[in-house]
């Protein structure tokens, strides 16, 4: 089969772990794993576009910038992109079809953090280190919205530990499930991960297999967060990890002289939005954008959910990966693997950067296995922003492919739910929950998502410790609330 020689195709990765070395900032990590996924690109590709995910830990300003300079790489572009884990993938889109349309013959994505050497500073009372100041400004790209409403925050849902297990309990309320039988479900569902982490001994954050009890049975060591999660279902973002891909036309890959068992194609990226904010969400327990991207996706390249040997699910927790794999039309026991890295809580959770990760070690994989097709998911804030990717050695008859979903983002816009003002209180039901501990006491808040009688959702804290302990394990959703107004915060409710 003829290939259009302006055809994206991904030529090189790297990854770095600094588990336990010395302090570092995450810049030296990006400019080292670049350097990987340039040698394995065979050593004679120099990028002329450097993109970047944010880098978080410590939030550095114009990193492509800085990489470039580090690297000594002269590019004409350099992009940085906003918040979110789909921004990896999403930049795979995005410069796949600059490559295509010829505005871009070699472009490099990088991203790390280094929140471990950030914490081991604070510990010990050093500065962290910092990087080299930026030669020039970046291009900034991406949605710059913050992910929860103002509503969400006032409840204190903006750290995502605590709203991710919302969602959770509309899931396991779907299943039939209290909040304690879903914790119990999730250690069975989440133990293979931890496997494939395993099978990782030099890049994962976390390298050995765990039972299901281990990963669930809340103890001092892995103490309850906000129910059904425990610490070891949370992604841990405090991690020393970098990862880099290089993506060129097959024309420059063919002029360096990459080696064809080096080529992994991207067939196509489909980016698309739940309602931005999870309190306005209609269902809370999926993910229609993943249904709709995923649909189109996989019709557009003339791939069927049978032909896909592979997935990595976007997991900062559990509820992402099972929204995520139900959205596509796979049940949850599917034998295929959901991870090839073990995901953030395992392998590790780089904040935006995972996906570089996961999409390098799928490349790994597919080099290994000729022929084959993977899925990778990259999702950003609180399962809002999704980006979807199919890979193989083999193209795709036709080319890369990137669906406009314009027209589906509106429709999904519009279904958001108005959310009641913070003075309005009476009848309500309940469509999530969680119980929140404390690191010593145990539960001491519960917070929720609830419908009022004129279609409005709010958003309750109660911090009566004794309720929280009261209703700790069991389930809330569908329950009848009264809200009541709270001057300067979030409402209060009592259950009726």
């Amino acid at each position: 089969m003829s290939v259009d020689p302006r055809t994206p195709v991904l030529v090189g990765v790297g990854q770095v772990t600094n588990r336990d070395g010395d302090l570092v900032d995450p810049l030296t990590l990006a400019a080292e794993a670049t350097r990987v996924a340039l040698s394995d690109a065979g050593g004679r590709l120099v990028p002329d576009t450097i993109a970047m995910p944010g880098v978080l830990a410590p939030r550095t300003e114009h990193p492509a910038q800085r990489l470039g300079a580090m690297l000594g790489i002269e590019a004409r572009r350099h992009l940085s992109s906003t918040i979110g884990g789909n921004t990896p993938q999403w930049l795979v889109g995005v410069l796949g079809a600059d490559i295509l349309a010829g505005r871009c013959d070699v472009a490099l994505i990088a991203g790390s953090e280094a929140g471990a050497s950030m914490r081991r500073a604070r510990t010990h009372g050093l500065e962290p280190p910092a990087a080299a100041a930026p030669t020039g400004a970046d291009t900034e790209i991406g949605d710059q919205r913050f992910g929860a409403s103002e509503a969400e925050v006032a409840a204190g849902l903006a750290p995502p530990p605590f709203l991710y297990p919302i969602l959770e309990s509309a899931v396991a309320h779907r299943a039939g499930r209290t909040l304690d039988q879903q914790r119990r479900f999730l250690g069975t569902f989440m133990a293979p991960a931890t496997a494939v982490a395993a099978s990782h001994p030099d890049l994962a954050w976390f390298p050995r297999a765990a039972t299901p009890a281990e990963l669930v049975e809340p103890i001092p060591t892995n103490r309850m967060i906000a129910e059904p999660y425990t610490k070891r279902m949370n992604a841990i973002i405090e991690v020393d990890q970098a990862a880099a891909l290089v993506l060129c036309s097959v024309e420059a890959a063919e002029r360096a002289g990459v080696p064809r068992d080096r080529w992994v194609f991207p067939l196509g990226v489909a980016d698309l939005n739940d309602v931005f904010y999870p309190a306005q969400r209609p269902e809370l327990h999926r993910s229609p954008a993943i249904e709709t991207a995923g649909r189109r996706l996989l019709a557009e390249t003339g791939i069927g959910l049978d032909d896909i040997s592979r997935f990595d699910f976007y997991s900062c927790f559990p509820v992402a990966v099972e929204i995520s794999a139900t959205a596509l039309g796979l049940d949850l026991g599917d034998e295929r693997p959901f991870t090839v890295t073990g995901g953030h809580a395992y392998f590790g959770g780089p904040g935006n950067n995972y996906t570089t990760h996961s999409i390098a070690t799928m490349a790994a994989e597919l080099r290994a296995d000729p022929g084959a097709i993977g899925l990778t998911t990259g999702l950003g804030w609180y399962v809002t922003k999704h980006s979807i990717g199919l890979w193989s050695t083999e193209p795709r008859r036709g080319g890369f492919v990137r669906p406009d979903l314009s027209e589906h983002q509106r429709r999904i816009d519009a279904t958001a739910i108005p959310l009641a003002g913070t003075e309005a209180g009476g009848e309500a039901r309940v469509d999530g929950w969680t119980v929140i501990h404390e690191r010593e006491s145990g539960p001491s808040a519960v917070v929720a998502y609830a419908s009022n009688t004129h279609s409005q959702r709010t958003v309750v804290r109660c911090e009566d410790a004794a309720l929280a302990a009261e209703l700790s394990g069991g389930q809330l959703v569908g329950a009848t609330i009264e809200v009541v107004p709270r001057p300067g915060g979030a409402p209060n409710f009592r259950i009726m």
